[in-house]
């Protein structure tokens, strides 16, 4: 799930805002010749420039968890410089890497504080010579323009997209000593993107350090070293993909993709730990992971209640005085996951939606009156579907082999059914559309726990967490799966929680309910061929779910479809937050997880 909000370039200027933590790194050298303000920039004080225009521009961000909420303290918890080679050239752009720390107060007035990833890039705007009416020789030209016909941010003409370009620009600084410098998200800078690259590639099996930065590369796969260096090269393109929310990606060339994490938590994040695991036991169900990057964070700080300032000084002295108890170093935190890019391969979502549409032109479907749809209609995309349940088994199965299994007691297993039903119980509160389902929904969560007090064992191990179509994508040798980071609204220590593999099935089935739906997209209510189009989109739903579960079970990983308790208890439970999330977000497509909710209801029913 996704948000779609879109971005502005306008960047407000704040009356105040909390200093800036002094940078760790040192100031620029340069000859003192060297006109470009870049050439004279100090890390530490262009940072906090740039602290105001920040403010605004992060919450438009798409990627940016905290919107609608102020942010009342923005601090850089660590900026590195990421330095050209051999040396920098007055016309380059500045390249830092910010880890910032973002503290926001809810309407409550409780604080939060998350950690986001930037890389900033600065360069100043070129001399530009108006013509004699006092035109721009650039006007129209996406942010402004250089008088040469390029843009500030290095982008070919055929890979401009206007709104994404406006969306990366930060703001430009006003004053003092780099007046006039551009700031911009530098993902956005194939010129820089590529200076990064060339760190990962230059990491090595044992990693190397740059200020608080840590770049590691794999040595088990075909492309490292030199390859990857030579994908660092001018004559390489690198673009920002489109499909991330949460995330941003930087594909180079046809060779490799670059995950950079946006919001930072201390701890290996999974998709690095899972696809690294994958990749050493030989799974070609992965992309192969080639190198990443991480950092030591520090912590954050203690966000107290707004009342906390009329405490007494002198009980406040009295508890700085007292020994603190010693705290574990916390774990390195993963920014950035290369892996090989998949050339040519087709996305599992836009893969099955073309199968789908084609149940509305497939002149045969006219023909089947009242009985069901013939398999030669419904069940297109049946092998598909049945490859991918294999896929996936056997992804669980090289999991399992290589991380740690636990099996859940009846206490955890009631546990898990208990949750279930207090998010149940949660989502009619805030989607009242959802209380006439509610007895026979807890009914299905009961019997899961009924089942655990009868002697029901669960298995659990580790699992992708967010699996649906999307995240598959169909190449010549089979089905890969991608994005292991599990949903990344949940702390990371839940998502490197094992748990039941069915529950990436049940996601996986309800991804199908997801294409279906599509059938009747641009269909109109009071259209005559609805009715018939539903029956298809339902029977097609079902026979793709059947043969899912079918090619999971045939790859000798255990039948999904013999413990229905089980299935139909995460079915649901992923069926009501999609409902929660569409009636937040997309109200449009609520009906499509209603449906869900009233047949696993009607199915409970006694």
């Amino acid at each position: 799930m996704s948000d779609t909000s879109r971005s502005r370039i306008a960047a407000a200027q704040p009356t105040s805002y909390p200093p800036a933590a002094e940078s760790p790194m040192p100031p620029l050298s340069t000859a003192s010749t060297a006109r470009s303000v870049t050439h004279r920039a100090d890390p530490g004080s262009l940072v906090r420039d740039t602290l105001p225009l920040l403010r605004d521009w992060l919450p438009r961000q798409r990627w940016f968890s905290g919107k609608g909420h102020p942010i009342t303290a923005l601090t850089p918890a660590s900026v590195t410089l990421l330095p050209s080679s051999p040396g920098p050239r007055p016309d380059e752009p500045l390249l830092l890497h910010l880890l910032l720390t973002v503290e926001q107060r809810s309407p409550s007035g409780a604080t939060s504080t998350d950690r986001y990833q930037l890389l900033l890039g600065a360069r100043p705007q070129a001399p530009v010579a108006h013509d004699a009416n006092g035109n721009h020789p650039n006007a129209g030209t996406p942010n402004g323009g250089t008088p040469n016909g390029g843009d500030p941010l290095d982008r070919a003409p055929s890979d401009r997209d206007p709104e994404r370009m406006r969306a990366a620009v930060i703001g430009r600084i006003s004053g003092g000593p780099h007046d006039g410098l551009l700031t911009y998200d530098a993902a956005y800078d194939p010129a820089l993107t590529r200076r990064l690259l060339r760190f990962l590639a230059d990491g090595g099996p044992q990693g190397s350090r740059l200020g608080a930065l840590r770049f590691s590369t794999l040595r088990f796969n075909n492309l490292y070293g030199p390859a990857l260096a030579d994908l660092a090269t001018p004559g390489v393109s690198a673009q920002v993909g489109t499909a991330e929310q949460s995330n941003t990606s930087v594909i180079y060339g046809d060779a490799a993709i670059l995950k950079l994490f946006r919001r930072i938590s201390p701890g290996l994040n999974p998709d690095l730990e899972l696809s690294l695991a994958l990749g050493r036991a030989g799974s070609s169900h992965v992309p192969t992971p080639l190198a990443w990057f991480e950092a030591d964070l520090p912590d954050l700080p203690d966000t107290a209640p707004p009342e906390d300032h009329r405490a007494d000084a002198a009980a406040t002295r009295r508890a700085q005085s007292q020994p603190r108890p010693q705290q574990p170093q916390p774990e390195p935190a993963t920014l950035g996951l290369l892996q090989r890019y998949l050339h040519g391969a087709k996305d599992g979502w836009e893969f099955a939606l073309t199968h789908v549409r084609r149940l509305r032109t497939d002149p045969e479907w006219q023909s089947t009156r009242n009985g069901r749809p013939s398999d030669h209609i419904t069940g297109n995309f049946s092998a598909e579907s049945f490859l991918l349940g294999r896929a996936t088994a056997e992804v669980h199965l090289a999991l399992a082999r290589t991380l740690p299994v636990a099996v859940l007691d009846q206490r955890e297993s009631e546990a898990l059914a208990d949750a279930m039903a207090l998010r149940l119980d949660a989502a009619v509160l805030a989607v009242p559309a959802l209380a006439p389902y509610r007895a026979p929904l807890r009914r299905i969560f009961r019997d899961l726990a009924e089942a655990a007090r009868d002697g029901r064992v669960l298995r659990a191990q580790r699992i992708h967490g967010d699996l649906h179509l999307g995240q598959a994508m169909r190449t010549q040798q089979g089905w890969v799966l991608l994005d292991f980071e599990g949903e990344p609204a949940k702390p990371l220590e839940e998502r490197r929680r094992p748990q039941p593999a069915v529950r990436d099935v049940a996601a996986m089935l309800r991804s199908f309910d997801y294409a279906a739906a599509h059938l009747l997209a641009e269909v109109a209510p009071a259209e005559p061929t609805r009715p018939r189009l539903a029956a298809l989109a339902a029977t097609w739903a079902l026979r793709n779910r059947a043969a899912f579960c079918a090619g999971y079970a045939a790859s000798g990983a255990a039948d999904p479809a013999a413990d229905p308790v089980l299935l139909h208890a995460l079915e649901t439970d992923k069926a009501i937050y999609e409902v929660v999330y569409e009636a937040r977000n997309r109200p449009d497509w609520l009906p499509i997880p209603m449906s869900a909710i009233a047949r696993l209801a009607e199915a409970a029913s006694p």
